[in-house]
């Protein structure tokens, strides 16, 4: 027997900032979440699974019309076996405004208390609670109940656990807690990231189904698992995603092999697709010719053509620079500067400001579109930001200096 466990559908929900972008074609990034969740409920069907779970934030945030509802029940009533889901932050019952009724096969657990739906012939109990609210700050498996004794017991459960990284804190909860419970599968949502927690007993994240901007990298989908004489025997990871998400990071010294090295990072993002088509932010390092900085639509250029040769399909995101320039002034001629312009970063109280100015600018965004800012939430990445900064900037004194 198997069943799927999945979390973090976020349907609908909109790639940021891309939309708009006339380079990239419209059936690229429309219903990205739609196509990922039906071939979620593909995998379900030619696995021939017994069930599926889907731990919190199936919807991205409330619907913008019932388009959204009519086609999880589309997807549901193709599915057929049974689905038990439940809410988390983004799908929290105060999130939702509107309303449509659920297939009979789904079954969705309370927002009120912990509940336990019984598979009487398989044997299996799964306990479950549900988001009241967007904010559920207490630790909600504090309240799930016993394990049913000879019976495989699962806990579905949206929390951040006790590392969210750079998610926020919903319904924390330790993992080591959770392993003395007694149940035998922890099925976790909230963390994009896939992660197994435990192995004994299984404690599993499985990341959300589809990448939505460039933090999202790598392969996305679900769990799934294999029940063997009432007894988990095989816990896989299975790719969904019908859109992938790379990062390049290609050295920039010596132009006459930058076109290369680009066509090899390239090629390598897109064997890790797997016949998807990616979208990829190009970052450079090292040494850097003056001017680089100014020639991102070249690069990007670069990297559609290396994809056509590859055979694959790949477009570029954004392009960052990482890099220093190659000298043209006396050395250390620009080290003051650099002392100047990196000097409030090195104070913890100016970074701190500065971190609590884009906390501020982050929360005037709409909640849809915060995911994909690109602005540092800590001191590492507000470091890495200066550098970038720095970079532009001293690119731009050395293009200034006669040959």
């Amino acid at each position: 027997m198997k069943f799927l466990h999945a979390a973090d559908i976020h349907l609908d929900s909109p790639m940021a900032g891309l939309q708009a972008r006339g380079d990239l074609p419209p059936d690229l990034l429309r219903h990205c979440t739609r196509r990922a969740f039906a071939s979620l409920v593909d995998l379900a069907i030619a696995e021939d699974v017994a069930f599926v779970l889907i731990a919190g934030d199936l919807y991205d945030g409330d619907w913008k019309d019932f388009s959204t509802g009519l086609f999880v029940a589309e997807q549901m009533k193709r599915l057929g076996c049974p689905c038990f889901l439940l809410r988390g932050n983004h799908d929290a019952r105060s999130v939702i405004t509107k309303d449509l009724a659920l297939p009979a096969n789904v079954h969705e657990f309370s927002t009120r208390t912990c509940q336990t739906r019984e598979l009487g012939e398989l044997g299996i109990a799964i306990h479950g609670h549900s988001f009241p609210n967007r904010a559920v700050p207490e630790d909600l498996s504090a309240n799930y109940p016993e394990p049913r004794r000879g019976w495989l017991n699962i806990g579905l459960l949206h929390t951040s656990a006790n590392d969210p990284g750079e998610h926020e804190t919903y319904a924390p909860c330790d993992p080591g807690l959770l392993r003395l419970k007694g149940y035998d599968y922890w099925a976790l949502g909230h963390i994009h990231q896939r992660q197994v927690l435990s192995e004994h007993p299984w404690i599993v994240f499985p990341g959300n189904i589809q990448g939505r901007h460039i933090r999202e990298t790598g392969a996305k989908g679900c769990s799934l698992v294999t029940v063997e004489e009432g007894r988990i025997t095989a816990v896989e990871h299975r790719a969904v995603d019908n859109l992938r998400w790379a990062l390049l990071e290609v050295e920039a010294a010596e132009d006459d092999t930058l076109a290369r090295r680009i066509a090899d990072s390239v090629a390598q993002a897109l064997a890790e697709a797997e016949d998807r088509p990616v979208l990829a932010r190009l970052v450079l390092t090292g040494e850097a010719a003056p001017g680089l900085a100014t020639d991102a639509e070249r690069l990007a250029a670069e990297c559609r053509s290396a994809a056509i040769e590859a055979g694959g399909t790949l477009f570029i995101e954004a392009v960052r620079l990482r890099t220093r320039p190659r000298r043209s002034l006396e050395a250390g001629a620009l080290d003051p500067l650099r002392a100047a312009f990196t000097a409030g970063l090195a104070d913890p109280a100016r970074a701190a400001a500065l971190l609590a100015e884009m906390a501020a600018l982050r929360a005037k965004v709409p909640a849809p579109a915060r995911d994909a800012l690109d602005l540092p939430q800590d001191a590492e990445a507000l470091a890495r930001l200066g550098e970038e900064a720095w970079a532009l900037a001293a690119a731009a004194i050395e293009a200034e200096q006669p040959a």
